[in-house]
């Protein structure tokens, strides 16, 4: 499957959910923040005391906006996103630099205080990049398709929750799993 023929699965999974949406939706924008980790390491680095540390494929902090679309029973939840995703090795003759764009699509089921959903991830624009000694650190990621599981506790317009990332990264034809666990943040407005 081509990477624009992922995108239109995508594309369509979302819109099939919008559609369960009645006329009667509630449609907000949302903010959303978090934390991820684990998955394989994709760059450890020597410091020049002995130390080491290293950068793993679902490490990151991640910032974003997007829509929820919950239906008139307030029962099923649309939530899109898309998001600016980054982890860094910092020291003092040079830096690496994980960055990527991940588009999220998420149907919840939800009850009073808590919501529970799957959906798909699309990471785009994914590259590592160095600096300094680590300027030979350059590398373009190929785009990648995967799969979120999430849980929210709801606190009015707040969500605070774990979330699962279920993704495989390719680049230079080597594959690295990008599995991991996070928590996260989201604020309806």
């Amino acid at each position: 499957m081509t990477a624009s023929m992922r995108v239109r699965s995508a594309a369509a999974w979302a819109l099939a959910a919008l559609a369960t949406a009645s006329h009667a939706a509630e449609v907000r924008p949302v903010a959303v923040a978090g934390y991820d980790a684990g998955g394989d390491k994709i760059v450890t680095v020597t410091f020049t005391s002995g130390q080491t540390d290293s950068l793993r494929t679902n490490e990151g902090l991640y910032l974003g906006a997007g829509i929820s679309v919950i239906n008139d029973d307030k029962n099923i939840e649309f939530l899109g996103t898309v998001s600016y995703k980054f982890a860094s090795l910092h020291a003092s003759n040079g830096d690496i630099d994980w960055t990527r764009i991940p588009l999220g699509a998420l149907l919840f089921y939800r009850m009073q205080s808590f919501r529970a959903g799957a959906g798909l991830t699309y990471v785009t624009s994914s590259k590592l990049s160095g600096s300094g000694v680590a300027a030979g650190v350059n590398t373009k990621v190929d785009d990648a398709l995967g799969f979120l599981i999430q849980a929210d506790y709801l606190l009015g317009k707040v969500a605070i929750g774990v979330r699962g990332t279920f993704v495989d990264y390719k680049a230079n034809g080597l594959t690295a799993k990008g599995s991991g666990v996070g928590v996260t943040l989201g604020f309806t407005f």
